[in-house]
């Protein structure tokens, strides 16, 4: 059997195990695992800061010229290598050409984003015409519902996952304002069933169901930040707009970490930032995607030059011609410097493929998954032990490669000792760890060093 081929990450672990005569907890399973990783050569486009250059690492507990543990991609993904060339090629542009840059040059400015969206549509499962790379996520978001949601007195809420992502939450708030509803009666928020972290899927479909007739939209996110939890899409979609509701996502967490599928499921819209999983740098270019069949029936609620058809655009004439679909959506030229390290990484994706990136993410999250359950899982017979919960669904098709851990003991000290140990993590109060093996630069090797790493933070602990 080759170990490669198990139907689960834990027989992959177990087979391996065999083949080299150790535990499945050894390092020597995750440097056979990296060895035999067909995209370990990604990592090589990617720059890993060194410990000795995060500020909370103390040079006494680490070898400061190392690269750290980098688990902290689902909130700043690491800086492509080509990024740096791309903007001193713009700049030098700018400088020796000045405004004949626009329409010059491998990128010229007047277009540049229009170059790299047919990669980003081939990411996110839609077709170049569906996708647009403009502003900031919540920007886009506002853009989007002015014209997707449109309430009536008999139709007016917005469903939306309990504890949202705060921007989320707040644009979804100021849009039934703005509509003049109340958030207090518009809001349909979902939570967990008592004693349970996540959302059950049947449960969002049930609510669907039951409250449709008087919801105007659906707008979840695609994976939920806090917890992990990638949300069955296709089904949302499909329920929501089998009762009439516009369904659209928030994809921040999604994209680039997820095989999504926009286009074929049907999605009405959708919107992400690109500095996460998309490694485009703070703050970095977002998107938006309509989907084709809206192309001629939904349009902006608010107009920008950058909305009319290219071809004459710049007769300046101030008669419209709207783009269809998305691409009326644009309002301004977009920033070549915010361009240029979302090329450098989308150019990176384009050596593989989001299918090839899920098949490694499901090993190297179950891989973490496995290692957890193997170290922290609660002992009846040792209860002062420090042990860790795993909140995101066990279920591989219900999460990306983020895990969300939950900490019996106060999180802030162990997040703090992880630090100083060249761990590059994210701790959300109360007690959660999100930590996320991402594919395209992650290592096997990373996750068995910083289960290692949590192992002797927690012993000190004690």
């Amino acid at each position: 059997m080759d170990p490669l081929n198990c139907s689960t990450p834990r027989e992959t672990l177990e087979q391996v195990s065999v083949l080299l005569g150790c535990s499945p907890t050894s390092a020597e399973v995750a440097s056979y695992l990296d060895k035999h990783d067909k995209l370990r050569h990604l990592r090589e486009n990617f720059l890993v800061p060194k410990m000795a250059d995060l500020p909370p690492s103390d040079l006494s507990l680490v070898d400061g010229s190392n690269e750290c543990i980098y688990l902290v991609g689902n909130s700043l993904g690491l800086q492509p290598k080509m990024t740096r060339k791309y903007l001193e090629e713009e700049l030098d542009k700018w400088a020796k050409m000045g405004a004949h840059g626009h329409t010059e040059g491998s990128r010229p400015w007047a277009w540049a984003e229009n170059n790299i969206e047919a990669v980003m549509a081939h990411i996110v499962g839609a077709k170049p015409e569906e996708v647009a790379l403009m502003n900031g996520l919540t920007v886009n978001l506002h853009l989007l519902m002015l014209s997707f949601y449109k309430p009536t007195a008999a139709r007016h809420k917005i469903l939306l996952e309990d504890k949202a992502f705060p921007s989320d939450h707040y644009a979804v708030e100021s849009q039934i304002r703005l509509r003049g509803f109340d958030p207090q009666q518009s809001m349909l928020q979902l939570s967990p069933r008592p004693g349970e972290e996540t959302l059950r899927t049947e449960d969002i479909l049930q609510l669907i169901e039951k409250e449709g007739d008087s919801i105007a939209m659906v707008m979840f996110s695609g994976v939920q930040y806090y917890t992990g939890q990638l949300f069955n899409m296709a089904a949302i979609t499909e329920a929501g707009q089998r009762k009439g509701c516009f369904v659209g996502f928030d994809c921040a967490h999604a994209v680039g970490n997820a095989e999504l599928k926009l286009h074929d499921w049907g999605v009405d819209f959708a919107c992400w930032c690109s500095y996460k999983y998309l490694n485009s740098g703070a703050g970095g270019l977002g998107g938006a995607f309509v989907h084709e069949k809206h192309k001629d029936t939904i349009k902006p609620a608010l107009l920008g030059w950058w909305g009319h058809d290219l071809k004459t655009r710049f007769k300046m004439n101030n008669v419209l011609e709207l783009q269809p679909g998305v691409s009326g959506f644009r309002l301004s030229n977009q920033p070549i410097l915010l361009v240029c390290p979302l090329q450098a990484s989308l150019q990176v994706f384009n050596m593989t493929s989001m299918q090839e990136l899920r098949r490694k993410s499901l090993l190297l999250t179950g891989y973490l998954e496995y290692l957890i359950q193997q170290f922290y899982t609660e002992d009846s017979k040792q209860p002062r032990k420090p042990h860790v919960r795993i909140i995101t669904p066990s279920d591989p098709l219900q999460r990306g490669c983020q895990l969300s851990l939950s900490f019996s003991v106060p999180i802030r000290k162990v997040f703090q000792e992880l630090e100083k140990r060249g761990v590059a993590c994210d701790m959300r109060e109360p007690s959660v760890l999100r930590i996320a093996p991402v594919p395209l630069y992650n290592t096997f090797s990373d996750v068995h060093t910083f289960i290692q790493t949590l192992g002797a933070v927690l012993a000190a602990d004690e």
